[in-house]
């Protein structure tokens, strides 16, 4: 009859057409209630957990794939910035009514190929259904050597500021899905735009960092939320940041949006949704943390120094002008 819902497949069947086939060691296929999980002699587990909602972090008709791994790659983030090496990870997934198998093989093909490419096997979770916007959480479990997690707070006074890769490609990418028609996007190319999207759309967790991590940072956090108002967060009540504006990493689509149109360098600066790494070194250590990066195939600058006193990061320009960002990252509330 036409109108009609197609049949779905009930609970029970659902984890086992599209989840079980992602089960990890431990999981019992998940056919159990809960999974177990050991860690290795010598180590401490990791925990984090992040979820992802329709019509706040992603567009529901992002593709199904990308949303998986964006739900997936943003909590591995967390871990890298910890200096952890994944070893497993639990879904809980909220479908809205309007749900399709279409949608949801698509989900959980992308959800194994970043599961595969991350190396982080699924060991349980929940689907549920929900009244309101779908939604997915991920608790991620990472790996340590004991007593080694690097923490968000722990910078010193001297530490130098740095980070990874690149900085505002993605809240760039998000203000180019919002407004495909403003000037400064209608004069980017089909490959600046690809890159700017692909940013947004696809994080990358700095894995490889995660050993370097330790062994050379006094502290560190992924940059969820915007650069400026994340590093606010990790020098808070240690020190005062200062960071050359000319020394954040940019890729050649950010410089050309900036150079189009000047204001979006905020956007870039505060935007959110980078999953890099922000980190402090102590001096003597950088040469050698980014020899280290590099060598890893993960580039990291350095951006600038933990002064004392406190206040707001200072951004400075490179005619000597400072500026603070009263709202420097995204919040939810």
């Amino acid at each position: 009859m036409s109108g009609e819902r197609p049949e779905r497949p009930g609970e029970d069947a659902l984890i086992a057409r599209y989840f079980a086939p992602l089960a990890g060691e431990g999981a019992d296929g998940l056919r159990d209630d809960a999974a177990s999980l050991t860690p290795r002699p010598g180590h401490d587990l990791v925990l984090t957990a992040d979820a992802i909602v329709a019509g706040i972090h992603y567009f529901p008709d992002d593709p199904a794939g990308s949303i998986a791994r964006k739900a997936l790659g943003v909590n591995l983030s967390d871990i890298a910035a910890k200096g952890a090496a994944p070893r497993a990870y639990l879904l809980t997934l909220g479908l809205a009514a309007d749900w399709t198998e279409t949608w949801l093989s698509a989900f959980s093909a992308g959800l194994a190929e970043a599961a595969a490419a991350f190396g982080c096997p699924l060991l349980g979770g929940d689907t549920v259904r929900t009244a309101g916007a779908a939604f997915i959480n991920v608790t991620a479990i990472g790996e340590v050597p004991a007593g080694s997690m690097v923490r968000r707070r722990t910078a010193r006074v001297g530490d130098r500021i740095c980070v990874s890769g690149t900085i505002g490609d993605a809240a760039l990418g998000l203000a180019l899905r919002l407004a495909p028609e403003a000037p400064w996007a209608a004069a980017l190319d089909t490959e600046t735009r690809q890159h700017l999207r692909d940013r947004y759309l696809h994080p990358r967790p700095r894995l490889a960092l995660a050993p370097l991590l330790r062994r050379h940072a006094s502290a560190a956090m992924d940059v969820s939320d915007g650069l400026a108002g994340d590093l606010a967060k990790m020098t808070g009540g240690v020190g005062r940041a200062e960071v050359a504006i000319a020394d954040v990493p940019l890729s050649a689509a950010a410089r050309q949006v900036i150079a189009d149109e000047p204001a979006l360098l905020d956007t870039a600066l505060t935007g959110g949704d980078d999953y890099e790494i922000l980190c402090t070194v102590p001096p003597a250590e950088v040469e050698a943390f980014a020899a280290a990066a590099a060598a890893a195939g993960v580039p990291v600058t350095a951006i600038g120094t933990v002064l004392g006193g406190d206040g707001a990061p200072l951004f400075v320009t490179e005619a000597g002008a400072s500026r603070s960002f009263a709202a420097g990252s995204y919040a939810h509330f």
